[in-house]
Order: structure tokens, then C-alpha cells, then sequence
């Protein structure tokens, strides 16, 4: 399961938002049902920015969030409101 929640980041908050992504991800990395993170910043618009991670399931995602709501709530005025986690359909693993 793959979940993508993606901030609209002003530049002058851009080494804050960095250092609050990398407590949230280090909070989901603590979690059962984890399986990789990262942070990513738009090549084409530099203040949109994507906490992306991938997770065993749905449930286990939905309960990282509620353990990981302090680190995140300050981010949150930040975030894209939509949806967030997307369930694997299709993968191809590259050569």
C-alpha cells in the first residue's frame, strides 16, 4: 500500500518542513507494517513537496497516522487536503 501526502511548502519554511519530515518518517519507521519512506520535493515546483511511504496494508498506515499526529500537526495547515493512500494494483520491478 502506498501513501502520498503532499504539502504546499513556502521556500522560507522549507529547512523546518525538512526536519519535520524526517520525525514523521523516523515515527512511521517505528511502526509495524512498515516497509520504506522518503521525502521528496517537486522538480518542477519547488514548493510542493511529498511525504511518500509504503505499508503491509491500509490498517497498518491508518495507525501509524494516529501515532505519528504530534509530529505531523504542526505541518498540517501545510497539506494538500486529499486523498492519501493508494492500494497497489499493478507493480513491475525494474531491471
Amino acid at each position: 500500500m502506498l501513501a502520498v501526502i503532499r504539502y504546499t511548502v513556502p521556500e522560507s519554511q522549507s529547512q523546518d518542513f525538512v526536519k519535520q519530515g524526517h520525525a514523521i518518517l523516523d515515527t512511521f519507521a517505528a511502526q509495524p507494517g512498515y516497509q520504506r519512506g522518503r521525502l521528496a520535493r517537486s522538480v518542477d515546483e519547488p514548493n510542493l513537496w511529498a511525504l511518500v511511504s509504503e505499508w503491509e496494508g491500509a490498517g497498518f498506515y491508518r495507525r501509524a497516522l494516529s501515532a505519528a499526529r504530534m509530529a505531523m500537526y504542526p505541518l498540517m495547515i501545510l497539506m494538500v487536503n486529499e486523498p492519501s493512500a493508494y492500494e497497489d494494483v499493478y507493480t513491475q520491478e525494474g531491471a
